[in-house]
């Protein structure tokens, strides 16, 4: 989400200063209002990649969602989109029944893709039902999916940076607070109006919550925070059932301060 301009305060873009010192790459392409998607997010880290490598620099790759994450690194073809299915699969799998009557399509036109989905996955079930829909193809067909972890499609070493349970909890909630002392309710309230936030936007943790609060016309309040720290702790269980099946990351594991593994992640990236 940091692609977007003015979404600064909730997705925590390093700010100007810490720009000078380090080169960031794909902060701020793309206009609230812009749809985005993991084959721009594949394209462009890619060619920043290949610019790093081309001034003899090393790329460092940071990133939590798994699919984008997967995306950049490995070769995943990624079929084009239709927003117009996309919004009506969405509206019935947001039906009573609808994710299992969905499901149960896609077992019907694609029992390899089903059986690599989870049944309670709604987006990744509608994903698979839009591109078949578009393409006429099996979802399975544009690769082996995101289970397959084989060689990258360039040079890489992956780290991932292990915290307890508790401790990462405690992390959230604390950002949480920063965020709404930093004023994400005023950001959120600038980008809600014109043009507004795009539908992958709104989807971004804290301004859906917020936004849908400014929208009935209240004031967000601590209910509204709350449910983002629940969401972004979701988001965190998410993670780590993602990143955990892949075998090609060497974790570094912290009992408090991700900071305190540095020494090892450091001495990874030297070898």
């Amino acid at each position: 989400m940091q692609v977007y301009r003015g979404l600064d305060v909730g997705t925590a873009t390093p700010d100007a200063a810490t720009r000078q010192t380090v080169r960031h790459h794909l902060l701020d392409v793309a206009d609230p209002d812009e749809e985005w998607s993991v084959a721009r997010t594949q394209a462009m880290a890619r060619a920043a990649v290949a610019d790093i490598e081309a001034r003899g620099r090393r790329a460092l790759l940071v990133g939590g969602t798994g699919l984008y994450v997967q995306a950049v690194l490995d070769d995943l073809r990624l079929p084009g989109e239709d927003l117009a299915v996309r919004t009506e699969l969405e509206a019935a799998t947001a039906e009573p029944g609808g994710v299992a009557r969905a499901y149960e399509q896609l077992r019907t036109a694609d029992p390899t893709a089903a059986a690599r989905i989870d049944p309670h996955n709604a987006r990744r079930i509608v994903r698979a039902l839009e591109v078949i829909s578009i393409t006429g193809q099996p979802f399975s067909s544009f690769g082996p999916g995101v289970a397959t972890f084989g060689p990258t499609a360039f040079p890489v070493r992956v780290a991932g940076v292990w915290l307890p349970r508790d401790r990462l909890a405690a992390r959230i909630a604390a950002r949480v607070d920063a965020m709404r002392d930093a004023g994400l309710v005023a950001e959120v309230d600038t980008a809600r109006h014109a043009p507004g936030l795009s539908r992958t936007a709104r989807q971004a943790i804290g301004y859906r919550e917020l936004a849908d609060a400014l929208d009935a016309g209240r004031a967000p309040g601590d209910d509204d925070f709350d449910a983002i720290v629940r969401r972004t702790r979701s988001l965190a269980r998410r993670q780590r059932m993602w990143f955990r099946r892949d075998p090609r990351i060497t974790w570094h594991g912290t009992a408090d301060n991700p900071c305190r593994v540095l020494a090892s992640l450091l001495a990874a990236w030297s070898t």
